[in-house]
């Protein structure tokens, strides 16, 4: 699943989401598809963050249980061969969508990229500063003088300075090694002392899959804010044009991951045999991957993805302070709500 801290797999790979499945009988149709009846549906692309997997369950389960076809939309799933590549692409308008990265939508508005976030999918972050167990690092004043490997991110080299100086540390002996996205094999063969831009759900479960128990510092319990992982975003222009199939979109992607939630194991089999052949993905490390997911990603009484302005101007105060962005930008200016 990630990331703008890293670089995915290259992917010429593309799969779409044709919208199918049957109405359940007690169930009545949105008034957004009665309105429809009759008519072609609605055709959008949502470019993902990194190939198929357990967090985009959702999109897979609204597919098949035909909660899109109820909305009357037709939605096709592509797979971006670079992690920067989905929000550029809406924001061209070269597809309808993208799951991207509230950091990622703070710093494009700030250079004036047109993009707007239409929902949170995973609502606190997974990035996490890693060490191995066997290190002894188990706190961030350990990591003092220290060698931190990273994938040349200002954003993750931020991260670490801000918790290391939340501890009431000194960061000025910090080092920091590119280690590009070789994340497990860098702290695997004990390259580094530290890694950040790994993630809770996949490297984290990877590395103590393989034999290398880790220590996990969580930035948010030190000063970075709690700020939403994933979004899905659009452009100013889509926004406007397709407000209702964006809205009509949500309400399914809703449906679906209140699915996914009470059908485990049956999503996740289902993700499994769509990518067996394509891409391979391994069940005992997505099961894992879901069970972290799901409580991040469960907004509790509020609609599904819906954002609150007070998390987007914490993340942008943080930004500006860290000099991670240099023009202001307003809460209202990247988030609207199309759940509500």
């Amino acid at each position: 699943m990630n990331k703008w801290t890293k670089t995915l797999l290259t992917l010429s790979l593309a799969a779409s989401l044709a919208a199918c499945g049957a109405q359940s009988e007690n169930q009545e149709k949105p008034d957004a598809a009665k309105s429809a009846a009759g008519t072609e549906p609605t055709e959008l692309t949502i470019a993902l963050d990194w190939y198929p997997n357990a967090v985009h369950s959702f999109l897979y389960a609204a597919e098949e249980q035909g909660y899109f076809k109820e909305e009357n939309l037709k939605v096709n799933l592509q797979m971006p061969s670079d992690t920067n590549d989905p929000l550029r692409m809406a924001a061209a308008g070269k597809v309808d969508m993208a799951i991207s990265y509230q950091p990622q939508v703070v710093q494009a508005r700030s250079e004036d990229i047109k993009v707007v976030s239409i929902a949170a999918l995973v609502r606190h972050p997974l990035n996490v500063i890693m060490t191995r167990k066997d290190s002894g690092l188990d706190s961030p004043e350990k990591l003092v003088g220290k060698n931190i490997g990273y994938p040349s991110v200002p954003l993750d080299e931020s991260i670490v300075r801000t918790v290391v100086k939340q501890a009431g540390a000194d960061d000025s002996g910090l080092s920091f090694t590119d280690i590009g996205f070789d994340i497990i094999p860098a702290l695997t063969a004990k390259k580094v002392d530290a890694v950040v831009g790994g993630y809770i759900n996949h490297e984290q479960v990877l590395l103590e899959k393989h034999g290398v128990p880790v220590n996990v510092i969580k930035p948010s319990d030190f000063g970075v804010p709690d700020y939403y992982e994933l979004v899905v975003a659009t452009s100013d222009e889509t926004a406007a044009k397709k407000k209702d199939a964006l809205a009509a979109f949500l309400r399914a992607a809703a449906k679906g991951q209140a699915y996914v939630k009470e059908n485990k194991e049956k999503a996740l089999k289902s993700l499994l045999a769509k990518q067996a052949q394509e891409f391979p993905l391994e069940e005992d490390v997505e099961t894992k991957s879901l069970d972290i997911l799901l409580p991040l990603m469960d907004a509790g009484s509020e609609p599904f993805g819906t954002q609150t302005a007070e998390s987007w101007q914490t993340l942008i105060d943080w930004m500006k302070q860290e000099k991670l962005i240099t023009k202001d930008v307003k809460p209202e200016e990247v988030m609207i709500n199309l759940n509500k």
